[in-house]
């Protein structure tokens, strides 16, 4: 069993070590920024596994210590999967900047008009790279619906705009506890936690 570990999380993304440091509580998770290292990753892969495992693979060259790294993103049904792996620069153009999460809420938002099927999905794919030929892999999902408008201050990105019918809240409605049990990153991690046990 791997008691104590330091793992370096392909991300520059402060939210998501903390998320990260709550879900994998036995190890410290520290930010490519932390060892002096400006990491970036260019997501051009077609599936989550695909980016998630170069975004592991790159940080691994680099830091020769073990690296997480994820791809996650929100599928929706009625818009054929979008934006899916394109989650975390939807409706950006190549040329201008990066529209901010709460704007992308509001395009996802405003392509749901008049769309009586709010199911979705947030998918997250998750890669454990210990060294070069050792690799673990595991994908989640987390099931809700496309809320009428977007709710909540906990969380980031989709959260506000996530809606969970069995709670009646979304994603940045509940708490962490709540969020770690029921999200695709928490049951991503769980899976990689049973690995390192």
């Amino acid at each position: 069993m791997l008691d104590y570990m330091e793992i370096i999380l392909a991300s520059n993304n402060p939210g998501k070590a903390r998320e990260f440091s709550r879900l994998l509580k036995n190890h410290t998770i520290i930010l490519p920024a932390e060892r002096g290292i400006d990491f970036e990753y260019n997501e051009n892969g077609v599936s989550f596994l695909e980016n998630a495992f170069g975004k592991a693979n790159e940080l691994y060259k680099l830091v020769k210590i073990p690296v997480i790294a994820d791809d996650s993103g929100l599928c929706v049904e009625a818009l054929n999967g979008e934006p899916g792996v394109f989650s975390a620069r939807y409706g950006s153009d190549a040329s201008v900047k990066k529209l901010t999460s709460p704007e992308r809420n509001d395009l996802l938002l405003s392509r749901m008009q008049n769309i009586s099927n709010r199911r979705a999905f947030f998918v997250c794919c998750m890669v454990l790279f210990l060294d070069t030929y050792r690799f673990y892999v595991a994908q989640e999902i987390f099931c809700g619906e496309i809320a009428q408008g977007p709710a909540g201050t906990n969380g980031f990105g989709y959260d506000p705009v996530f809606y969970i019918p069995g709670y009646g809240k979304t994603a940045a409605q509940i708490g962490d506890h709540e969020k770690d049990k029921l999200s695709h990153r928490g049951k991503a991690a769980r899976q990689l936690s049973k690995f390192l046990e």
